[in-house]
C-alpha cells in the first residue's frame, strides 16, 4: 500500500500545511480537495495560477498529488440540483487533471437506499454514467466512495444505508460504468457505521474495481458513533489487513477530526506500521 492523507481531516488547514503534515510524516501521498468546501485551495474558478502553485508544492515537498476529491450527490431530488452537482463533478475532473490527480474521490449520494430507486435511481446512474463519459481520455479515473447517509446526533453521528453501501446496488452500478474510468474508494469504516459486520468482504466482491482505500475508525458511543484513529474503534484490523495485503494502489489515512488531525493521523500511522 502507498500511504498518504486524506483531504476530510485537513479541511481547516492551509495547504501548505497539508503538505508539511505530510512531508513529515514521511506518507507519499495527498488527497487534494477540490471545491469541497469553502476552506479549499482549489476551486472551481481555479486557474493557472493555481494549478502552478501546486505543482511547486508538490515538488518542494515531495509529495504526489495522485488522489484527489470532490463533494457532490447525485440521489438529490431536484434535477436542478443533480445538474449543479453534475456539472461541478465536470470541473473537478478539469482541474484534476490539470493538477496532475490520478483518482478523484466522488460519492454516488447520501439519500437513504429506501428512496434511491426507479426512475431516481436511474437519473443517479445517469449523471456517473455522463461523469465518467466526461472523465474518459483524460488521466483522471473516478472513485465512488463507499458512503452512507450521515445524521448527527448531538456530538455523535449515526450513518444509514445508501447505495454506494448496499452489495446489490453497488453491483447495479459499478456493472452499469466503464471500468477504465470509474472504481470504487473502498471505505471499510464507513461500512461497518451503516452495519456491515465483515465490510473485509467488500473488498473480496469488489477488488477487481478498487482504486482508492481510506483508513480510519469509528468507536461506538451513547447515540451513536465518533471517529477515532485507526485501531482504536470497532474493525477487525487484522481480517481488514489480511484482505489488504496484496493491494499496492493509494491507501489514504482519513482522521476526522481537524481538532488534533496531526497526533490522529500520527497514531494511525503508528498503528499501520504494525502491520
Amino acid at each position: 500500500m502507498q500511504y498518504g492523507h486524506a483531504a476530510w481531516g485537513l479541511r481547516e488547514l492551509p495547504l501548505e500545511e497539508q503538505f508539511k503534515l505530510a512531508k513529515a510524516m514521511d506518507v507519499q501521498l495527498l488527497e487534494l480537495s477540490i471545491a469541497n468546501g469553502d476552506n479549499d485551495f482549489l476551486q472551481l474558478n481555479s486557474g493557472k495560477k493555481e494549478f502552478a502553485r501546486v505543482g511547486e508544492l508538490c515538488t518542494r515537498y515531495g509529495v504526489r498529488p495522485d488522489c484527489g476529491c470532490t463533494g457532490n450527490d447525485f440521489t438529490v431530488e431536484s434535477a436542478i440540483e443533480l445538474g449543479e452537482s453534475l456539472d461541478k463533478v465536470k470541473r473537478a475532473v478539469d482541474i484534476a487533471a490539470e493538477v496532475g490527480v490520478k483518482v478523484l474521490r466522488i460519492f454516488a449520494g447520501f439519500a437513504s437506499d429506501s428512496v434511491v430507486y426507479g426512475e431516481r435511481f436511474d437519473r443517479m446512474l445517469d449523471a456517473l454514467q455522463s461523469a465518467a463519459a466526461h472523465a474518459k481520455g483524460t488521466s483522471v479515473q473516478l472513485s465512488i466512495e463507499t458512503h452512507g447517509g450521515v445524521i448527527a446526533l448531538g456530538d455523535a453521528i449515526h450513518h444509514v444505508h445508501s447505495i454506494s453501501t448496499r452489495c446489490d446496488t453497488l453491483k447495479t452500478m459499478l456493472d452499469a460504468l466503464p471500468a477504465e474510468t470509474v472504481g470504487l474508494n473502498f471505505d471499510p469504516a464507513n461500512l461497518a457505521a451503516v452495519g456491515q459486520l465483515a465490510p473485509e468482504r467488500f473488498f473480496t466482491v469488489f477488488h477487481n474495481r478498487i482504486n482508492l482505500v481510506h483508513l480510519k475508525d469509528f468507536k461506538d458511543v451513547k447515540g451513536g458513533i465518533v471517529p477515532v484513529g485507526c485501531g482504536e474503534g470497532r474493525l477487525d484490523w487484522n481480517a481488514l489487513m489480511k484482505e489488504l495485503r496484496d493491494y499496492d494502489g493509494p491507501a489514504l489515512i482519513e482522521y476526522e477530526l481537524p481538532g488534533d488531525v496531526e497526533d490522529g493521523l500520527r497514531r494511525s500511522l503508528d498503528f499501520l506500521k504494525k502491520f
